[in-house]
């Protein structure tokens, strides 16, 4: 995925389609759509291959 790629990197919709979140990571810009948001939040390990460290990551913590 490069910076002029916008489309969602879960999906593939691009902004024409659906509306986009731009996010910055190890200096590069990737996007995701509303719908894949959650997925970064809580289950970010399911973005590995689309994500560079991605299956690194820890999942927000719940504050019930």
């Amino acid at each position: 995925m490069t910076a002029t790629n916008q489309v969602c990197l879960v999906c593939g919709q691009s902004q024409q389609q659906v509306p986009l979140i731009a996010i910055a990571y190890q200096n590069t810009s990737y996007h995701i759509c509303p719908q894949h948001l959650p997925m970064l939040i809580h289950k970010p390990e399911l973005l590995a291959g689309k994500l560079p460290g991605a299956e690194g990551m820890k999942a927000a913590e719940h504050h019930d």
